[in-house]
Parts: C-alpha cells; sequence; structure tokens
C-alpha cells in the first residue's frame, strides 16, 4: 500500500492513498519542522518498515532528522525539495529562545557526511536557517524516478 505522510504547517498527519503494491513510499511535501520527538518516532517507523522517503517540497529544522535515521539509499528528491538546518534551539517558559550547542553538535554529527560537510561549507549551524536545494542537494541524494 503507498502511504503519503503529509507534514503541514503545524502538525504532523497521516493519510492512506491508492494502492501501489510495487513500492511503498513516504513522501514529504511540506514541514516546517518542530518538536523533535514525534519527528524521531515518525522517522524511526519510517526506517523499520522499509518504505523509501521521497522528499518532494520544504522539509526544514526537526524534519531533516529524516537523513539521519532513514538509510540515505532509501531517500530520493525531487526538483521542488528544500532541506532547511539550523542549530538547536528550545524555548523556555516565557517563549524565549535560547541555543542548545550540545544538542546542535549531536544533531550535526549524526548527519550523513555529505550534509556534514556541506552544512559546515556554508557557516555551519546557527540561529540561520541554512537551505540545502537544487544542484547542491541533488549532489548529494539523487532524484527520485
Amino acid at each position: 500500500m503507498r502511504r503519503m505522510f503529509f507534514v503541514g504547517a503545524w502538525m504532523l498527519a497521516s493519510a492512506l492513498l491508492a494502492a501501489t503494491p510495487a513500492m511503498a513510499e513516504i513522501r514529504i511535501i511540506q514541514s516546517p519542522g518542530g518538536e523533535v520527538g514525534p519527528f524521531l518516532d515518525l522517522f524511526e517507523q519510517v526506517r523499520e518498515s522499509g518504505e523509501r522517503v521521497v522528499i518532494d517540497g520544504p522539509c526544514l529544522s526537526a524534519c531533516t532528522l529524516v537523513l539521519s535515521i532513514v538509510p540515505g539509499e532509501r531517500i530520493c528528491v525531487t526538483k521542488r525539495a528544500i532541506l532547511g538546518f539550523h542549530a538547536a534551539r528550545s524555548v523556555d517558559r516565557r517563549g524565549r529562545f535560547y541555543a542548545e550547542p550540545e544538542a546542535s553538535d549531536a544533531v550535526l554529527q549524526a548527519y550523513p557526511g555529505p550534509v556534514r560537510n556541506w552544512i559546515s561549507r556554508h557557516g555551519g549551524l546557527s540561529s540561520r536557517l541554512l537551505l540545502l536545494k537544487g544542484r547542491d542537494l541533488a549532489a548529494i541524494y539523487p532524484r527520485c524516478r
């Protein structure tokens, strides 16, 4: 059965679609990120399922953890794919953001080597959003067929 996960503006939602017996896939269409926990749970389930991940739009922040959890040979990108990276941060009870340098280091080390290298060449993880797309992205992950 072909499954597509639509990651929307503020929530992670899934929907079952038409059956495609040849290969099941998860399609990331748009994800602004969010709390890390739900993304870790989802991508661990995807890793265990054996499904392929198609990145077909913006996959920002916590969504990029897919690269650390699902084997790279099961990830492909479309021309619309954009990966967005920034340093880890938390929010206190008053709604103020603060940096989490140890978490940022751990996340960076968990990314595959080519992604880590790209991030390093573009200034490293910081509060600024780094966008990996186009030719740079296609040099790391294959285009979906």
